[in-house]
């Protein structure tokens, strides 16, 4: 799904844009046309119509202006998917002060990135390799790190273990885009694709070929759950919680061990 990579415009203009740290042009036909209604723009037409719909033709048309009045402003479409990330990324809410421990700081910011990628799809077909050292995207990385500082994890430790939420938040929506999208896209719900292919799936269906998959089917794992989405996106989000916890948990046992190695050395 990856189609674009982030961080390829030129170094100056792009930070310039991130950081807004040069005063805008007010030439062009439309006076007081900006970076921000541009960025915004081309983010209302990536959540419309997926990232590969975002030309700077397109935005221009979502503004009601020509084209090349656009690049008095930004350079290319490389640096407005720059700044369009970081824009979006200033949605994301961080732990306030009263919100104490850990595993709550830390588990809020996955459903934040959870959320994110609910809300704009687009951000999925984006890579994210490379950072884009904007100022949002640096408030979010000082804020996840805060959230693992202090109880005795290394520097590289700490950047693993946000890397490891984030990298497992972004693969969960990734899933779960995918499921949401595919009835519309094939114009067949789930229980319709289910339902035309179970019969003729019993035919040749041998338990005694595949027993495990026959002994989880009578304890009811493929059953329909409840929760009023398609079957697969169901599953899709109901795995994301379990896996979710898990991570926690694991990471929770590590900084126990972490402590005790420090209380005993």
């Amino acid at each position: 799904m990856t189609a674009e990579y982030r961080g390829r415009g030129d170094p100056q203009r792009s930070l310039e844009l991130l950081w807004r740290s040069k005063p805008e042009s007010t030439r062009g036909p439309k006076p007081g046309l900006s970076v921000d209604q541009i960025v915004l723009a081309a983010i209302d037409v990536a959540d419309a119509d997926g990232l590969a719909a975002v030309t700077m033709r397109r935005v221009a048309e979502h503004l009601k202006v020509g084209t090349m009045s656009l690049y008095t402003y930004i350079p290319g479409k490389a640096e407005l998917l720059d700044v369009m990330l970081d824009q979006v990324y200033g949605e994301v809410s961080i732990p306030d002060d009263a919100m104490t421990g850990w595993r709550n700081r830390v588990e809020h910011h996955a459903r934040e990135d959870w959320n994110l990628y609910q809300r704009h799809p687009w951000v999925l077909q984006v890579d994210d390799a490379r950072a884009l050292l904007g100022p949002n995207e640096l408030r979010l990385y000082e804020s996840a790190f805060q959230a693992v500082s202090g109880f005795g994890l290394t520097g590289r430790e700490m950047v693993a273990v946000v890397s490891l939420f984030a990298s497992y938040v972004r693969g969960a929506a990734q899933v779960a885009v995918e499921e949401a999208r595919a009835a519309e896209k094939t114009g067949v719900t789930d229980a319709q694709w289910w339902s035309a292919r179970a019969p003729i799936l019993d035919e040749y269906f041998d338990p005694s070929r595949y027993p495990t998959l026959a002994s989880i089917d009578t304890d009811g794992a493929f059953d329909p759950v409840e929760g009023g989405e398609e079957y697969n996106l169901q599953f899709a989000l109901d795995t994301f919680e379990f896996g979710l916890q898990r991570m926690l948990d694991g990471i929770e046992a590590f900084v126990l061990q972490r402590a005790a190695e420090i209380a005993t050395a």
